[in-house]
């Protein structure tokens, strides 16, 4: 089983690095960093998979965990954490929660991860999951993640896991000088890119990176001003 698994995971990687390549017009990126792919080699995907859908846990795609929602696939997982540059010392805030996948593999870059989940079943099952795998230095919570989190703020990277028509203002005021975000922006399930936004030292802004992309939509967006 271990040697099964472990073919499937160089393989999916294989299969991530073969993606990169094919899309670096969009990302300008021809591969990602070393510690990022580490991360994915590291991270069992299998263990954030509902039971009926294990046997596509290394498959390169994403797949439904109930309530309307997906784990991503990985090569958008992978590519996102690459896009915001983790540091060891990073605190970082991720906006949908989903079933913690993404936050586990932020979890082995940076110092900290804050994650927020609207769904309140997705955030307690992701919490228990994430604790029962040694993930301590990662922090779930219910609620609307277009407010972000404010008590920990600010983060050196927000990673939105959902789509909205723009950005939430919040999330762009709890970002550090001279960090990243990105996130899927556009219309419902269809005219998404994957953004990139950098705050520079002086606060002013710049994006980056218009990647095509499909992602479920960010919830909660009615409540709260955009840019």
């Amino acid at each position: 089983m271990k040697d099964a698994v472990e073919s499937s995971v160089e393989r999916l990687l294989g299969e991530i690095r073969e993606e990169v390549r094919a899309t670096s017009a969009y990302t300008g990126r021809t591969e990602l960093a070393e510690r990022v792919m580490a991360a994915m080699r590291k991270v069992p995907r299998h263990a954030f998979v509902p039971d009926d859908w294990q046997s596509g846990a290394y498959c390169n795609s994403p797949l439904p965990i109930g309530h309307a929602q997906t784990i991503s696939q990985p090569y958008i997982v992978a590519l996102m954490t690459d896009l915001i540059q983790p540091k060891a010392d990073d605190v970082v805030l991720e906006v949908g929660t989903g079933s913690g996948y993404q936050a586990a593999v932020l979890a082995s870059l940076v110092r900290q991860v804050y994650s927020l989940e609207i769904i309140e079943a997705l955030a307690t099952a992701a919490r228990e999951r994430l604790q029962r795998l040694g993930y301590a230095n990662v922090e779930v919570a219910a609620g609307n993640g277009c407010f972000g989190w404010p008590e920990h703020a600010p983060y050196d990277a927000v990673l939105v896991t959902a789509a909205a028509a723009q950005i939430p203002q919040a999330l762009i005021e709890q970002l550090k000088p001279g960090g990243s975000l990105v996130m899927p922006v556009g219309e419902r399930y269809s005219g998404q890119t994957l953004r990139l936004l950098r705050k520079d030292e002086q606060g002013r802004l710049a994006q980056g990176c218009t990647l095509p992309v499909v992602f479920v939509p960010l919830t909660g967006t009615a409540q709260c001003s955009s840019v």
